[in-house]
């Protein structure tokens, strides 16, 4: 066992005699060993029994053949003059002296500790490891180490509260203090005990920094009205809030634990705090994945399939789009949840991507399976292409979501490449259009076209048309292949829009024009890395 010197054993007396299990006992005292948490519940009750039994001036522990971390100090200073001897109603309530024998501890060691409900009790023990390694097992995650997180209710640190004051006041009497940081921490303590056992259970590592998330909520309801005075005390802190079915969330009433005194604390809520008849539960056990993210091009070649789902009012206009014509896939393979789908720039419905295609990243949410080979990848991307003749992808890949932010990086500053099919009011030559091949850097004024207005901010934009190629088809038709800047539209450029983009290929031709296709040719994103496909 931990050092636990004299000064420690008026706390241990005093904690065991109000209802304290043994590792909320080792907090209150300042133990920082993890092993020493570990050690079975009932070896460590009849170890802090034996250390009350011990002769007083005895400074050693139990077990001293263990080398522990450092524990958190406890500092030897005078505390100040505080509450007194206050109880719910204004006074402490009186706890039987360190003298009064052990009488009371033998019916202690299986009650429901009075500070922590049973966390570091029965939710140590290995019936809940395994239980909560089936859940993990049944759902079939990949994962190659595990994160695990608890939620506790909040009525602990209420709890928490009262016997830190009886704690305080205790160690008052011998000239010593205790602050509330030196305590170890309830969550702290917990994982120090779990997370061996479910890494031995599991076969993985713990690792604060992975994707694979085990989590846990548990709830008290006997004891969940114990924090309803503090809203009364401190009623700022208790604001209702979206998705939250109980103002009282932990963070709350931390937050009004910090600003209520001590003597107003006192006043409403025992101390030391009452022991409950019955354990927490644990309402939830979840798993959740972190998400994975997979990035390549796609070609569309379809004048009739959005990109994304058209829906307008609640009624889908289109049966599919590209984005799910490739997430249906990813869905499947990595069996997610759901998907965030996101691309440099989109194309109109009716508009082709043709050459190497426009790169688009998908995230899947919360998926079982997460590793899959360079192989295994091109046989999705083979699935997904022989799935529809409406769309292609290519440099189908794994990546990192900060590498998605390349895609997105100085997109303005882009180029595009277009080819618009044109048909103008009046007769043409080829040597009428002949002098659009000569303007380079063209500058356009454009206000937000009418089309998209319902959706974007209504502004005035100013874009870049690098270079133009015309090609010559019959009197009234010709075909425009343009380098841009991202962000250009093209359509407004042909028509004008109502005199909302100039200048425009109408009222650089004189005439009425008109754009009949779209395709882009290429969007100059050197992302992602392209594959030997």
């Amino acid at each position: 066992m931990s050092s636990l010197t004299e000064k420690d054993r008026p706390i241990v007396q005093l904690l065991l005699n109000t209802g304290t299990c043994p590792r909320c006992i080792l907090r209150f005292c300042c133990v920082g060993s993890q092993t020493l948490y570990r050690h079975p519940y009932k070896d460590l009750m009849k170890d802090l029994k034996e250390f009350l039994k011990n002769n007083q001036e005895k400074e050693d522990t139990v077990c001293s053949d263990i080398v522990d971390p450092p524990c958190k100090r406890i500092r030897l200073e005078h505390t100040e003059e505080g509450p007194g001897d206050l109880n719910h109603n204004g006074a402490l309530q009186q706890i039987p002296s360190v003298n009064d024998g052990n009488t009371a501890m033998e019916d202690l060691a299986v009650k429901v500790c009075n500070v922590c409900l049973g966390i570091l009790q029965e939710f140590c023990e290995v019936d809940f490891v395994k239980k909560v390694c089936q859940k993990v097992n049944s759902a079939d995650y990949q994962f190659t180490s595990f994160v695990f997180s608890v939620s506790l209710p909040p009525q602990l640190s209420v709890r928490e509260r009262a016997a830190w004051l009886l704690v305080k006041q205790e160690m008052g009497k011998l000239g010593l203090s205790l602050a509330k940081d030196d305590i170890v921490q309830l969550k702290e303590a917990y994982k120090w005990i779990i997370h061996p056992q479910l890494s031995e259970e599991l076969g993985v590592p713990a690792d604060g920094k992975g994707l694979f998330e085990v989590s846990v909520v548990f709830a008290h309801p006997e004891t969940e009205d114990e924090c309803r005075f503090l809203a009364t005390a401190c009623p700022d802190c208790f604001k209702p809030a979206k998705n939250k079915q109980s103002v009282f969330t932990r963070m709350a009433v931390i937050k009004a634990l910090e600003k209520i005194k001590e003597e107003d604390f006192l006043k409403h809520f025992p101390c030391p705090p009452s022991s409950p008849k019955n354990l927490c539960v644990a309402l939830e056990i979840q798993c959740n994945n972190g998400a994975v993210f997979v990035a390549g091009r796609y070609n569309k070649y379809s004048r009739n399939l959005p990109q994304t789902p058209w829906i307008i009012d609640g009624e889908r206009k289109l049966e599919s789009s590209v984005e799910e014509l490739i997430s249906e896939h990813l869905m499947a393979e990595f069996k997610a949840d759901s998907f965030n789908f996101s691309s440099s720039g989109r194309e109109d419905v009716d508009v082709r991507t043709l050459g190497n295609g426009r790169p688009f990243a998908i995230e899947l949410v919360n998926p079982r399976r997460i590793r899959f080979t360079a192989e295994e990848m091109k046989g999705l991307q083979q699935t997904i292409n022989n799935s529809s003749d409406k769309i292609q992808v290519r440099d189908l890949q794994l990546v990192t979501r900060s590498a998605i932010g390349r895609m997105k990086e100085g997109e303005e500053e882009k180029t595009k490449t277009y080819s618009a099919l044109i048909w103008t009011d009046k007769a043409i030559q080829k040597e009428d259009i002949a002098f659009l091949d000569d303007i380079k850097e063209l500058k356009l004024d454009q206000k937000t076209p009418l089309r998209v207005l319902h959706r974007r901010p209504l502004a005035v934009r100013c874009r870049i048309i690098h270079t133009m190629q015309s090609e010559y088809i019959d009197e009234h038709h010709f075909r425009l292949h343009l380098k841009t800047q991202a962000g250009t539209y093209i359509k407004e450029f042909v028509h004008g829009d109502f005199g909302r983009t100039k200048p425009n290929i109408g009222s650089l031709l004189n005439r009425t024009a008109d754009i009949l296709e779209l395709d882009v040719e290429s969007v100059d994103v050197d992302w992602p890395p392209t594959l030997d496909n």
